[in-house]
């Protein structure tokens, strides 16, 4: 039988009849020192601020014997020295079933203006990731609804993929087609640092009602604090971690990565850490890691994560610092390139810099045999492109640079084909575009 009150009597537990409270002492470059809670309170722990004209949450950066560290969740505008500052505990979520098909803040608060319980077991914002001993392998390979990760760029079930994209490409609209057709039992999506108004348009819009019936969707928008949207990628992990643990498959679409690297950044430098990578801090590697192993195949009987990381790299920069600690740690990257957004394919995915590390295995042999072929006709292509459209090419000079001529269209449409008939039905109409070739 079905316990309605569950979380509600999870929720009056929650309620402290009592608190240890401190007094502002010193207001300094956007942090706070805090006395009187020195002994009490642990480093990352969550804190409430009461001044007399506002409340606003904050977070433990720094402690001594002398006092704490605090980092506001907003601008410190209104305080003074002697409000009080009480502590509230841990960074957890406790995430609920109940949560599927609506929007959230990363503090579990909803955004769709109808009440939302928390959960009965509260999780830890910062976990571990599964012991690497026990983890399963790489699971089978996923239905995605879109022909080149059907065939070229599989996507299988565990894998972390890393999509490596400027800003307007249509990064989104791909995210979206995922939430939509990736064959898996929950979608947990992360929005971090986006503009407001594109958190309804990507609702409503790119997810649509199909999208958002089996969806979670976690947001942090651009003006809040770097406090709130770092917590939105972890929390959006946690909540991820939260279906994997029930034995289901989670499908995480995190966006971005860039922006939570960017959210750590300010924390850290709060801190008092100094930047040493082009302004990042040391701390930024071991941040990004570590989130990313949390994704990945679960262990003994629990489920998966399916995750698909976005990073915003400027100007198509994969050395930069945030790309290139990512790409280092996942199962695959797949580069947006401008140039073929400009001139009209979705989505516009330079497949030659692009990889699965699924494959082989992820496909027959057959199918490796039209995946080759598939790249070899292209990398010929993009190689004596400049010559053939300057017209210095005769044909007849080379038979494959004729073969690519004659497949380039055709490969080039089918890169942007979705595919509402499953795997195999891809894999056919990717054979017969390299008939072409052939003609």
């Amino acid at each position: 039988m079905v316990d309605i009150f569950e979380n509600l009597r999870a929720r009056i537990q929650q309620v402290t009849v009592s608190t240890r409270v401190g007094r502002i002492a010193e207001l300094t470059g956007g942090t706070l020192r805090v006395t009187g809670l020195s002994r009490a309170t642990c480093l990352g722990d969550r804190v409430m601020i009461r001044g007399a004209e506002a409340e606003i949450g904050g977070e433990v950066l720094r402690l001594s014997r002398e006092g704490l560290t605090v980092l506001p969740d907003g601008p410190s505008d209104g305080m003074a020295i002697d409000d009080r500052v009480e502590i509230i505990g841990r960074a957890e979520i406790a995430p609920d079933n109940d949560w599927i098909g609506r929007i959230i803040d990363p503090f579990g608060n909803p955004l769709d203006g109808r009440p939302l319980f928390p959960g009965t077991a509260p999780r830890p914002l910062r976990a571990a990731p599964p012991a690497p001993a026990r983890r399963r392998a790489l699971g089978e390979r996923l239905e995605t609804g879109t022909a080149v990760f059907n065939t070229l760029l599989p996507l299988v079930q565990g894998q972390r993929i890393g999509l490596f994209a400027g800003s307007g490409v249509g990064k989104s609209s791909l995210l979206g087609k995922f939430a939509r057709g990736v064959n898996a039992d929950i979608v947990i999506i992360a929005l971090v640092g986006e503009r407001g108004r594109e958190l309804r348009e990507f609702t409503e819009r790119v997810l649509g009602a199909k999208g958002m019936a089996r969806a979670i969707v976690i947001t942090a928008t651009s003006d809040q604090s770097p406090l709130v949207r770092r917590r939105c990628m972890w929390t959006a992990m946690a909540v991820a971690e939260h279906f994997r643990d029930q034995g289901l498959h989670v499908l995480l679409l995190a966006d971005s990565i860039t922006r939570f690297a960017e959210a750590h950044r300010e924390v850290a430098l709060a801190s008092g850490e100094q930047g040493s990578l082009r302004g990042f801090p040391p701390s930024t590697a071991h941040t990004i890691m570590s989130l990313a192993e949390r994704a990945g195949p679960g262990a003994d009987d629990t489920g998966d994560i399916t995750a698909v990381f976005t990073v915003l790299v400027a100007g198509s920069d994969m050395e930069e610092p945030v790309a290139d600690i990512l790409r280092g740690v996942l199962d695959g990257h797949v580069v947006m390139d401008r140039r073929i957004a400009e001139r009209g394919r979705f989505p516009a995915i330079d497949l030659l810099r692009s990889v699965s590390r699924s494959l082989p295995e992820a496909a027959s042999g057959p199918e490796n045999a039209l995946i080759a072929a598939t790249r070899r006709h292209l990398g010929v292509w993009e190689q004596a492109e400049m010559m053939i459209q300057a017209g210095l090419y005769s044909k007849g000079s080379d038979p494959a640079i004729d073969a690519a001529i004659k497949v380039w269209p055709t490969l080039d449409a089918f890169l942007a084909e979705d595919a509402p008939n499953g795997t195999e039905a891809s894999f056919q109409r990717l054979e017969a575009c390299l008939a072409e070739a052939e003609k």
